[in-house]
């Protein structure tokens, strides 16, 4: 049993193995013998424990290499590497313990069942001394205990490399439970060794409960060597399972002016840890393990750690444009090695603007809605607040006018102020207010057949159907209705007039323009119309001459 680990049932088992094993050494009666089956069946009992114990180590190598095959996958390995090793030892001695029976009884025996398992308490021939001796010990001191001596031995010194020095407990209580010194000859004969100490003319269910006790041991020392394998899975890793070198920042885009602050620091970090950050140039070399190491060269500059354990990095924007800056962050790992991380960080500096772009226009119309695009580089459009004096401004586009807002400016005459502010990092900015002169929607010019003055054919004229107005030049594409207008010619010195309550022309005005003849004037005036805006407008009277 593992020293100092034992519990109070192995202890008994362990005292009861030694009083039987005594008892032996002095003949006692064939009931001592008798009570090894006990001691065997309660050493079994232990060993399937312990296997028990260790199948759920490994279930938790699985799912820790399942969860991160990087970190745990090379543990997960070494580990079922220990386990092959001692099922091949284990099983080595079962065999032995089922070749001895079977060689006592016959393969016939009760005592052996399947699955190469064996019922100790239906072995018959349980003070058999022969037969033990003759295929452990041999004629010639050649049987096959000096094969378990050997192949104990090295499943010892596996383990104990495998712990790598680093658990002095378990090496010593493998070194105990596996130890296969020969004894002290007394006599100093030099007869006695560790195959006959432990085989030589004992009783066939001795023999077997030795080998039990040896199988148990082979377990005990598997258990001590995953236990420290699996906490090798976070011996070098830190408080948490993932390391993120991380830099903060209010924003990456700074006003020229203003100042540049960031936070530099490890995510998850233990504030117990010293930890250092160096800003500037470093090289990059690799580690045995095959890990980079960075470390920061003689130009880099370290950085103060506030209490929260974090760098605090902090440059004036000089001159205008795109910033890198970076270095290494270097801490030491619970086990002692030092651990190094890299970052690299960009950030722009700009002129401390505000940008509200007129998309269609270099004024404000009124009654209208005007597209604008309002943005502050660097900044996200959900965090400005934007406002608008002599008017109102809100989100939406305006037809097919790009533009993120629309302002609709209330006085013609008085200017209006586009106020933007931005939210920084959870402080408002406002910038310089943007002016625009307000003013009244032009009025189109009526046209006749696409004509506003000039030379006419009878045809042509007698030909139209209605009047339009036109608004020409203009940032909008707006769309002006004539709701009325008067036709009016003159016959032999009368004025004739015919009037239109839309924009088409009546029967008696298409008459009045029929009956013209050529150097005669067609006039067509009191014309109005209505715009976007929805105030009426007087527009100019049409004069043309018919050819």
């Amino acid at each position: 049993m593992a020293k100092g680990k034992e519990t109070p049932r192995q202890k008994m088992i362990g005292m009861m193995y030694l009083i039987l094993t005594a008892m032996l050494a002095l003949n006692v009666s064939k009931e001592a013998v008798e009570a090894f089956k006990k001691v065997d069946l309660s050493l079994t009992k232990t060993t399937a424990n312990y296997i028990k114990k260790n199948d759920i180590t490994y279930a938790a190598f699985d799912a820790a290499a399942a969860e991160n095959p990087e970190k745990a996958g090379t543990w997960k390995t070494k580990a079922y590497e220990v386990k092959a090793r001692a099922d091949e030892v284990f099983n080595y001695i079962q065999d032995l313990k089922v070749e001895i029976i079977t060689t006592a009884e016959g393969p016939e025996s009760e005592a052996l069942l399947p699955d190469n398992q064996i019922d100790v308490t239906k072995v018959k021939k349980i003070d058999e001394n022969n037969i033990p001796s003759e295929i452990l010990i041999g004629a010639n001191q050649a049987g096959k205990g000096n094969d378990l001596k050997a192949l104990l031995e090295d499943y010892r010194e596996y383990l104990v490399e495998t712990l790598e020095g680093k658990d002095a407990s378990a090496e010593q209580s493998i070194l105990d439970i596996l130890n296969t010194d020969d004894p002290e000859n007394l006599e100093k004969t030099g007869t006695e060794n560790w195959v006959n100490a432990n085989f030589q003319t004992m009783p066939l269910v001795a023999v077997i409960t030795i080998l039990s006790k040896m199988q148990v041991d082979v377990r005990n020392a598997e258990t001590d060597v995953l236990n420290f394998l699996y906490t090798q899975i976070d011996a070098g890793a830190f408080r948490f399972n993932y390391i993120v070198p991380t830099v903060t920042t209010n924003t990456s885009y700074v006003m020229q002016g203003n100042t540049y602050d960031a936070r530099v620091f490890v995510a998850a970090t233990d504030t117990t840890q010293d930890l250092e950050i160096f800003v500037g140039p470093y090289t990059t070399k690799t580690n045995p393990d095959g890990t980079p190491l960075y470390e920061p060269t003689s130009q880099a500059t370290q950085l103060p750690i506030d209490e929260s354990g974090r760098g605090v990095y902090s440059v004036r924007a000089g001159s205008v444009g795109e910033k890198s800056w970076g270095g290494v962050i270097r801490m030491k790992a619970p086990d002692g090695t030092v651990r190094t991380y890299k970052f690299d960080q960009k950030y722009s500096v700009g002129t401390p603007n505000v940008v509200v772009s007129p998309t269609a226009m270099n004024v404000l119309y009124q009654g209208i809605q005007n597209p604008l695009d309002i943005s502050v580089p660097g900044v996200g459009s959900d965090k400005l607040t934007v406002r608008m004096t002599n008017g109102d401004i809100k989100k939406g586009k305006y037809k097919d006018y790009r533009g993120e807002y629309v302002a609709q400016p209330r006085t013609v005459g008085q200017n209006a102020e586009i106020i933007v502010s931005a939210n920084i990092d959870g402080k408002v900015q406002t910038f310089p207010a943007v002016e625009f002169r307000v003013r009244r929607l032009p009025d189109p010019e009526a046209r006749f057949a696409n004509m506003k003055e000039g030379n006419i054919l009878k045809s042509v004229a007698a030909a139209q159907q209605v009047v339009t107005a036109v608004l020409e030049n203009f940032e909008f594409d707006l769309t002006y209705t004539v709701t009325g207008f008067t036709v009016s010619v003159n016959d032999k010195g009368y004025e004739i007039t015919a009037e239109s309550n839309n924009n088409r022309l009546t029967d008696k005005q298409k008459s009045l323009i029929g009956g013209l003849r050529a150097g005669q004037k067609l006039i067509i005036e009191k014309i109005k119309a209505v715009g976007p805006d929805g105030k009426t407008r007087d527009l100019n009277p049409i004069i043309l001459k018919i050819n």
